[in-house]
Formats: structure tokens, C-alpha cells, sequence
């Protein structure tokens, strides 16, 4: 296995350690919504105007899917729709405070698991946070212009 693969190997393990680790305890504290479900609920708490294309962006999801995911969470009174005065075309959502309170318990847990691994990122410098930093930033954005071009490619068939 060479260094590439031996890279992606060990965040994809790293991964899935940190999804098995939280798991339990964030399905036992968040038990009535899935996993999409409360995704969708940090996103909405954290950014102002949240619609559907905007959640979809950012989770790399289709609308659709989008859309049946925040009717769900409408249905379960999480969050409620609304509109601008100056556009009645867009739908936007916020929380209600059903929705806020699970925000509050989804943010806690966070806060948790950061106390938790708190010991490990003590031990690492300035210089080392920077190159993964650096090296997560441009691998990112190459991940960006690949989606880009199979975008482009989908959208020419």
C-alpha cells in the first residue's frame, strides 16, 4: 500500500472509530430523529435563511431528498417553514423550540466528544495543525472541482 492509499486508508478508519464512538450516545440522546434528520436541524441552527437548496449543497443530496427529509422534520414540529416579504417564491426554515432544544443536546454531545479527545489534540503543535489544515483544505477543494466536472458531465448527457 503506498503512502496515498495508506492516507485515505487511515482517515477512512479514523472515520468510522469516531462515528462508532459517538454513535451510542448520540442515538440514545437524539433517539426520535435519524441522523439526516438531526443534520439538517444543526444546519438550520446554524445558518440564517436555510432552504432547500442550500441544505442539499451542503450535504450533497438531491432537493428531493432534501425536501422529504424537512417535511418530516416539519411533522414532527422541529422546524417550520416561512417567507420573506419581498419573495414569496423561496421557502426558508428556522427551528422551532422543539428544534432548538435538540440543537442544544446535538451541540452538547459535540462538546463532549471534543472534551473526550481533548488529550490528543493538546499534544499537537501549531506547525502539524497547520499541514493537516493545509492538506485537508486542498484536498477538499480538489474533491470540489471533481464534483464540479461530474456536475458538468450529467448535466451535458
Amino acid at each position: 500500500m503506498n503512502k496515498e492509499e495508506q492516507v485515505i486508508d487511515r482517515f477512512r478508519n479514523l472515520f468510522n472509530k469516531l462515528l462508532w464512538l459517538n454513535k451510542f450516545k448520540m442515538e440514545h440522546a437524539l433517539k426520535e430523529c435519524k441522523p439526516s434528520e438531526v443534520h439538517c436541524i444543526e444546519y438550520i441552527g446554524r445558518h440564517v435563511d436555510a432552504n432547500v437548496t442550500k441544505l442539499a449543497e451542503s450535504f450533497y443530496m438531491t432537493r428531493s431528498a432534501i425536501s422529504k427529509i424537512t417535511k418530516k422534520l416539519i411533522e414532527k414540529g422541529y422546524i417550520e417553514s416561512y417567507q420573506k416579504p419581498d419573495n414569496k417564491k423561496e421557502i426558508y426554515f428556522r427551528l422551532t423550540e422543539q428544534g432548538k432544544a435538540t440543537y442544544k443536546v446535538h451541540e452538547g454531545l459535540h462538546k463532549e466528544f471534543q472534551e473526550r479527545d481533548k488529550a490528543v489534540f493538546e499534544q499537537v503543535t501549531e506547525e502539524q495543525f497547520d499541514s493537516m489544515l493545509s492538506f485537508v483544505e486542498k484536498y477538499s477543494r480538489h474533491l470540489d472541482a471533481e464534483i464540479k466536472k461530474l456536475d458538468l458531465d450529467m448535466k451535458s448527457e
